[in-house]
């Protein structure tokens, strides 16, 4: 699915400095970093057992998407929306998931997840379904540079 008008993210109207943003702690160590949207950082969750990633906006002290403007939340969601159509278009995956709980982390983080009716929970929530499974190497790199390219970054 090339020369979509969906296949870039466009880029954000208004930007605020997220010079005093910082990710936390907790998901810093469950994920890999890919790189930066014009809002959010994009974030691979270190299990292969689903083509997971989390979009954290790098805005100081956002724990609820209300705590975004206007225009932020705007870009959110198109940057929601470019991460969906992308792990779908990667992963021929049944559906979608999209959740920003925050009860565990509370920084303000969207979990977007490729879900296929094979896969170790389905129908059920992916948390805590099974162990986490690790990725290969080689795997993992490929899957990096594959979304680096498709999600069009900026590299950290």
């Amino acid at each position: 699915m090339t020369n979509s008008k969906f296949d870039t993210m466009p880029a954000m109207i208004f930007a605020r400095s997220s010079a005093d943003w910082e990710l936390d702690p907790l998901l810093a160590r469950d994920t890999v970093a890919i790189g930066d949207m014009p809002l959010s950082r994009a974030l691979l969750i270190k299990d292969a057992t689903y083509p997971w990633l989390l979009l954290v906006p790098r805005r100081h002290e956002a724990i609820e998407i209300a705590d975004l403007d206007t225009i932020e939340q705007a870009q959110l969601m198109s940057e929601i929306a470019h991460a969906g159509r992308t792990l779908k278009a990667l992963t021929s995956c049944d559906k979608i998931n999209v959740a920003a709980l925050g009860n565990v982390v509370a920084q303000l983080h969207v979990h977007v997840i490729a879900r296929s009716r094979s896969d170790a929970a389905w129908p059920k929530p992916v948390w805590n379904a099974v162990p986490p499974r690790d990725y290969d190497k080689a795997a993992l790199d490929e899957l990096l540079a594959t979304l680096r390219q498709r999600l069009t970054l900026t590299p950290l």
